[in-house]
């Protein structure tokens, strides 16, 4: 999610609340028909994607439910093997492999990070407390979404070129603008840092570790990073919002924010072992995983745990994580109390992506997204921008900072690269790969004094600063 990690995007799960109790709770997923129809919709209807698959588990057993294809024009159909990347839900994977490094004695949730960093590396500190494996598990280490120093030269490809380097840089400058602990916010770098550091206290790549202590345990034969030729063969090519191709995204230093490539076969053999249909060494750790919660804030998102977020909308906790790359989103979600998984794997990115989808799976009342307003760009004066022009603060740590490159205009995030944002009107702009649009407020001489940020029903104002 929980986003997208180069995106200006919010957290955009829905979660319904005030159902009616149930003192027996039953399965809520509806039949293979009824998840075919929402997919139709979704692709048919709505436009906003290209190919999904649904991975299903209960008492009664596994399904896998399928629509669209695996790219324009490709008549191959998708099945419970084809690969798709599942970005932060690696998040999960790198949060079990810290709960099983605990079982193990390997490490504790209460170690510094800094104790598995080269010692020249300065950890920022503050008020006396270090940052320590289980903050960054949580997402309360202080730690930003993104390091400002992720400056990608490819943004199709943002993370490829990020390095151990830039890393220890990053940490060794940071302050942290809050006391570790006393907040949630959800960070890549930080579950890139928790990935980075187990590897290492382990002497082995990222990816070897979760071979080695998930996948290669649990049997998930198509779950890992680098593609043999077979599973390249299998992998759906991802979209954007315009279902346009794009690139597949890769990593070096923060690998365990979001580098796994899946199917739903593998997901749902996870989730098995989560639910107790499969027996597992794993199963301690991943009973810890939930025994260990902070706040969020936030009444969408619930609790975190390790690695997983735990809301209770109804009568009964889901526990779940979703994830995203330039062309793809994921959801990964069950129900203890009832022994019930979900898996939604899409070869397009959309802001909404298959959050809804999975959530409504898990709970009925959930409600699905509708799909998004149509933007048509139209032909402004370019000289309107040099007004636009400024930083923007909607949050204490979140700016937005506008800039006009020739006859373009683009915003950037606090810790995020920019992106070319389209007009609508003279003061109306939006951005093409995810549903956010900004509206400019000026003053009698034209001059902007404020922006408001549209996405998922909110509208965040933000004062200009500079």
């Amino acid at each position: 999610m929980i986003q997208r990690g180069m995106a200006l995007v919010f957290a955009t799960t829905l979660i319904a609340s005030g159902s009616a109790a149930q003192s027996a709770p039953r399965s809520p997923v509806p039949s293979d028909a009824g998840i075919r129809k929402i997919l139709i919709e979704r692709i048919d209807t709505s436009h906003q994607g290209v190919g999904i698959v649904v991975g299903v588990i209960g008492p009664q057993g596994r399904r896998i439910v399928t629509y669209g294809a695996v790219d324009q024009g490709d008549a191959r159909p998708l099945t419970g093997d084809t690969i798709f990347e599942i970005g932060s839900t690696t998040k999960v994977f790198t949060s079990l492999l810290l709960a099983d490094m605990v079982r193990r004695g390997e490490v504790a949730l209460s170690d510094p990070v800094a104790k598995y960093l080269p010692a020249e590396v300065k950890v920022p500190e503050r008020n006396g407390r270090v940052i320590t494996l289980l903050d960054l598990s949580t997402h309360t280490s202080g730690l930003p979404r993104l390091p400002s120093n992720l400056q990608p030269k490819d943004s199709a490809n943002p993370y490829v070129d990020y390095t151990a380097e830039q890393l220890y840089q990053f940490l060794s400058t940071y302050q942290l603008p809050r006391d570790i602990g006393s907040e949630f916010e959800y960070s890549n770098l930080g579950a890139g840092l928790l990935g980075f550091a187990l590897a290492r206290r382990t002497g082995m790549g990222y990816e070897q570790l979760v071979h080695t202590r998930i996948a290669g345990p649990l049997g998930m034969k198509s779950t890992g990073i680098t593609l043999t030729p077979e599973m390249k063969a299998r992998l759906a090519v991802g979209h954007n919002a315009e279902l346009k191709a794009v690139p597949n995204w890769d990593f070096q230093a923060l690998a365990g924010c979001g580098a796994l490539r899946s199917d739903a076969n593998d997901l749902l053999t996870f989730l098995a072992a989560n639910l107790g249909y499969i027996k597992s060494p794993l199963a301690p750790a991943m009973a810890a995983m939930r025994a260990v919660r902070r706040p969020t804030g936030t009444p969408s998102l619930g609790e975190i745990g390790l690695g997983w977020l735990i809301v209770k909308p109804s009568s009964y906790e889901i526990v779940w994580h979703n994830g995203g790359t330039g062309g793809y989103r994921s959801f990964v979600g069950f129900v203890p109390s009832m022994r019930v998984g979900v898996v939604v794997l899409s070869n397009t990115f959309t802001a909404t992506g298959v959050d809804d989808i999975g959530m409504h799976l898990l709970d009925s009342h959930a409600p699905l997204m509708p799909p998004p307003k149509q933007h048509k760009e139209i032909a402004v004066d370019p000289k309107l921008f040099d007004a636009y022009v400024g930083q923007y603060q909607l949050a204490p740590n979140f700016i937005l900072t506008v800039t006009r490159e020739e006859d373009k205009l683009f915003v950037q995030a606090t810790g995020q690269p920019k992106s070319q944002i389209f007009p609508e009107s003279a003061l109306e702009f939006f951005l093409r790969d995810v549903d956010v649009q900004i509206t400019f407020e000026t003053d009698s001489t034209g001059r902007a004094v404020s922006l408001v940020l549209h996405q998922n029903g909110r509208n965040v104002p933000g004062k200009r600063i500079q």
